[in-house]
């Protein structure tokens, strides 16, 4: 009997360490954006407030040790990117800036200096594409995410060329971490005509692409990354993504316990707007080992 429990246990032990040796060889063939599986929604949120997308927020939560970071950017009236989820009232409400903003400027795009000099939430700094390349100088281990809100291909070309040329004047070797997320097949072409970013997000939300058109336009085209919305997620698909070459990602979740049922589809990380990269590994440890 001892002699079988004491089988049993190295069995136990054995299987444990395959298992952390296997995940550990898995992550560590990963390298740029994709060694990490949290990807802050809107630069993540500070003192609970999504969408800010605010210098304080991106550097509260690399503090936190994330270090992949989704922007929303539009362009200024005059036509300078800037990290903005959108030009509307709501949003102004949202940011603290309608009592900042005069009720004609609150539910449209604003110009360059009035985006700078309206703090959002009354204490945190707005904003442009220099002042996140500078960000990205400054952090080597950091990297962003576009998510372009802006619908015309001129206007999507705008944007990117703004953090081609800031990159340019400062350190052309930030463009290495700034991932583009498309949002259909075209746009690749479209933002090839701008700069050859080295990694792309394909994001499903607004394609009608069946899965199989995602799967074979992955492969064809060596996408780095497939994140969608949770309507989207099934495991079959998953699997194909993922032998495509692509990592998954799902967005937004903010509970360990949504990430980890994900996580046993096969799906890789998250965009979250509260969870940081630690709170990943610890659920890991958490729940890697259930014998």
């Amino acid at each position: 009997m001892k002699r079988i429990a004491a089988v049993l246990i190295l069995l136990i032990v054995t299987v444990g360490t395959l298992f952390f040796a296997y995940k550990s060889e898995s992550e560590e063939q990963r390298d740029g954006f994709a060694a990490y599986r949290l990807i802050a929604h809107a630069m993540g949120s500070i003192r609970d407030q999504p969408y800010t997308n605010a210098y304080e927020a991106m550097i509260a939560n690399y503090e936190k040790g994330t270090r992949v970071f989704e922007i929303d950017f539009m362009l200024t009236s005059d036509r300078i990117a800037v990290a903005r989820h959108e030009w509307t009232a709501n949003m102004s409400r949202m940011l603290g800036q309608d009592e900042e903003l005069s009720e004609d400027k609150q539910a449209g795009a604003l110009t360059h200096d009035e985006f700078m000099n309206t703090p959002i939430l009354g204490m945190y700094q707005p904003m442009d594409a220099d002042g996140i390349i500078d960000v990205l100088a400054e952090y080597p281990d950091m990297y962003i995410v576009t998510d372009t809100k802006e619908q015309k291909d001129e206007d999507i070309q705008q944007v990117l060329r703004s953090l081609v040329d800031a990159a340019k004047e400062h350190d052309p070797s930030v463009l290495n971490r700034v991932v583009v997320q498309i949002y259909n097949e075209p746009m690749l072409e479209t933002v090839k005509e701008v700069y050859t970013f080295p990694s792309i997000i394909y994001t499903l939300y607004a394609t009608q692409d069946t899965e199989d058109q995602v799967v074979d336009f992955v492969q064809k085209n060596e996408i780095d990354a497939v994140t969608m919305p949770e309507y989207k997620v099934n495991q079959n698909f998953v699997a194909k993504l993922n032998s495509a070459g692509a990592v998954t990602y799902v967005h937004t979740i903010n509970d360990t316990e949504q990430v980890a049922n994900y996580e046993k589809w096969g799906v890789y990380g998250v965009y979250s707007d509260v969870l940081t990269e630690q709170e990943l590994d610890e659920m890991n440890t958490r729940f890697a080992w259930k014998p």
